[in-house]
């Protein structure tokens, strides 16, 4: 091995001797690799971006850039939030997402095994034909990819009830720094050998290895009617006091979703052009399975009783579009740069009072959905500049020094990439920060995988 990088030419050459046409050099492509949806760009382009469709491409891109010292950033649909799997000057941009096939689905197992570029939407059309559901239901389901979901930890509207996606993996197989193939976890349901380095994988961002398959479990697709509520109310810390009470009833519904006053205006702008009267903030829950009716209208008395304007209906389809209608919304306005903060439910009156007031502080607007269910905000800027403002900036870092404050956490789903790495040593304190970077050199020795994503280069060298 080389005891420093070799120029870009040189791995060029030996990329393309290798894995030939899935080497890509054109504008296009590179350009393409240096950005995502989080809304920052690199400033240089990488040496290539290599198109994998099989863990053996992977293995040959990683045994020469682990040769070469040549960093590799591992990439997806390229619609991460964090800056996670950007591509700049130097670096060899991995695209999993020509590997997209759907190995097999077991319906005795309730699992299915797919390679990591396999889309959410299309696995779960392929389960429910069997009768089986994939539950991690990220907003971005229609676009994201299976093993991007694993390497953020991704949530989505289904978190409160089915839990986020390392709740659904049982076996990965993982292409390490020096080319290795190791298979991580067990295909059983139950399995504590050794230590979890499955739960270790899921949510690191590409900086311990390249995830290339997965086997996720399953679920049976729920026969019962769905029952979906909305319920509008005047005041913010009203709309959360309702989802509290809801929890502390002990009533669990499967999708339990917050939307503030400016987003539903945004929202209902973009939906049906036109402007409210009146803004209001907005509760939507589904209930599901057995007594699904049943529970939805013990919630909905719930927020009766707290003075909430309520509508029942069956399905509520329209409801959960409207949800999902944020992020395009949004983006009808503008440039968007969307935050992911997470509190413990008892706190997220006071985070999002505290939104309010960074709001009037900086005179801006930050419109916020929420997974209410389980305490995950998403405050949003919209901005016209080409970068993102200064006083966004710290109007955010006034956002996660306050969700750290009341015992929440920088990211919920999202992960840390680029644009949260300087916050982690504030979340997680010098001790745990340092174990977590010794962890890295463990797997990563050359620090190759994902190099300045997650930690920040000027704590760790």
């Amino acid at each position: 091995m080389t005891s420093r990088p070799e120029e870009p030419g040189v791995v060029l050459r030996q990329l393309i001797d290798a894995l030939g046409e899935a080497v890509l050099t054109d504008p296009k492509s590179l350009a393409a690799a240096r950005t995502d949806r989080s809304g920052k760009t690199s400033d240089f382009e990488p040496i290539c971006v290599v198109e994998a469709k099989s863990t053996d491409d992977v293995v040959a891109v990683m045994k020469i850039a682990n040769q070469t010292l040549t960093p590799v950033v591992t990439r997806g649909a390229g619609s991460g939030l964090a800056g996670g799997a950007i591509g700049s000057l130097g670096e060899i941009v991995l695209s999993l997402a020509k590997m997209n096939k759907i190995i097999e689905i077991s319906t005795e197992n309730r699992w299915a095994q797919v390679q990591a570029g396999v889309i959410n939407q299309d696995l779960n059309l392929a389960a429910q034909k069997l009768g089986l559901w994939f539950t991690p239901d990220p907003a971005s389901r229609m676009w994201s990819t299976v093993g991007g979901n694993i390497a953020t930890n991704a949530g989505g509207l289904l978190c409160a009830k089915y839990g986020v996606t390392r709740e659904a993996v049982r076996q990965l197989t993982v292409v390490m720094a020096d080319g290795e193939v190791m298979t991580l976890g067990h295909e059983t349901v139950k399995g504590v050998t050794g230590l979890d380095l499955v739960g270790l994988m899921v949510g690191s961002e590409g900086t311990l290895g390249v995830i290339t398959e997965a086997k996720v479990s399953l679920k049976p697709v729920d026969p019962h009617a769905v029952t979906t509520l909305s319920a509008r109310a005047a005041d913010i810390t009203l709309a959360a006091r309702a989802v509290q009470e809801t929890i502390r009833h002990g009533l669990q519904p499967s999708v339990f979703e917050l939307i503030d006053e400016t987003c539903t205006r945004y929202i209902t702008e973009h939906l049906e052009g036109v402007v409210l009267e009146k803004s209001f903030n907005m509760l939507i829950a589904q209930t599901d399975g057995a007594g699904a009716e049943l529970l939805a209208e013990k919630i909905a008395q719930v927020w009766r009783d707290l003075g909430l304007e309520v509508q029942v209906e069956e399905c509520g389809e329209e409801l959960l579009s409207f949800r999902r209608a944020m992020l395009p919304a949004l983006e009808a306005k503008g440039k968007v740069l969307i935050e992911d903060v997470a509190v413990p439910i008892s706190k997220m009156g006071e985070m999002l009072q505290a939104l309010r007031d960074i709001e009037s502080q900086y005179g801006i607007l930050i419109p916020t959905v929420a997974h209410a269910g389980d305490g995950n905000l998403h405050p949003n800027f919209v901005y016209s500049e080409e970068e993102v403002p200064e006083h966004i900036w710290n109007a955010a870092d006034a956002i996660f020094r306050k969700a750290i404050s009341l015992g929440g956490t920088l990211t919920g789903e999202h992960g840390v990439g680029l644009l949260k790495r300087q916050w982690l040593i504030d979340e997680l304190g010098q001790s745990q920060t340092k174990l977590q970077w010794q962890i890295k050199k463990v797997f990563d020795p050359n620090n190759i995988l994902n190099p300045g994503k997650v930690f920040d280069p000027e704590h760790f060298n």
